[in-house]
């Protein structure tokens, strides 16, 4: 059996994704350049030096700082700070679509193109924000048809 190259990239932003530890969303990302060659990879995660055990995983405590979101580094970011190359023209394959953070990032770092699996958060203020950022950048985005995991 053949893969496609959309394929084989999205496959790896989802084994990336598995290397989260977030029990609530794993996002995997990877960057390819226009020779199809992967660049960058990332998943979301803390900081490094900083423990999964020692920071939350959690998003409903009223204190916000006993919460997950301030300190989780995004799929995407990760990505581009483990880029190997120039990211100008690249495109990103990523499973969840970007947040208005994520999409600061893909449009300053000259990425033309994201490629997504799920938009779950369509109708958030952070996805319409970065919709409208990647709009008027003239940064593409596509939702990747149903994508089945051909590994086993």
């Amino acid at each position: 059996m053949n893969i496609s190259w959309e394929q084989y990239f999205m496959g790896v932003a989802l084994l990336s994704a598995k290397r989260s530890k977030d029990p609530a969303t794993q996002v995997g990302a990877c960057v390819v350049n226009e020779d199809n060659r992967i660049i960058g990879i990332g998943y979301n995660g803390f900081p490094r030096g900083c423990s999964d055990d020692e920071f939350p995983w959690g998003k409903a405590d009223s204190n916000e700082l006993n919460n997950k979101y301030p300190y989780v580094v995004h799929a995407e970011a990760n990505a581009i700070l483990n880029s190997t190359k120039e990211l100008k023209g690249a495109r990103v394959y990523v499973t969840l679509f970007p947040c208005n953070e994520c999409a600061k990032l893909l449009i300053q770092t000259g990425i033309k193109e994201v490629i997504y699996l799920s938009d779950k958060h369509a109708d958030s203020v952070s996805v319409k924000a970065s919709k409208k950022m990647l709009d008027s950048a003239g940064v593409k985005y596509r939702q990747m048809e149903a994508f089945e995991v051909l590994i086993k």
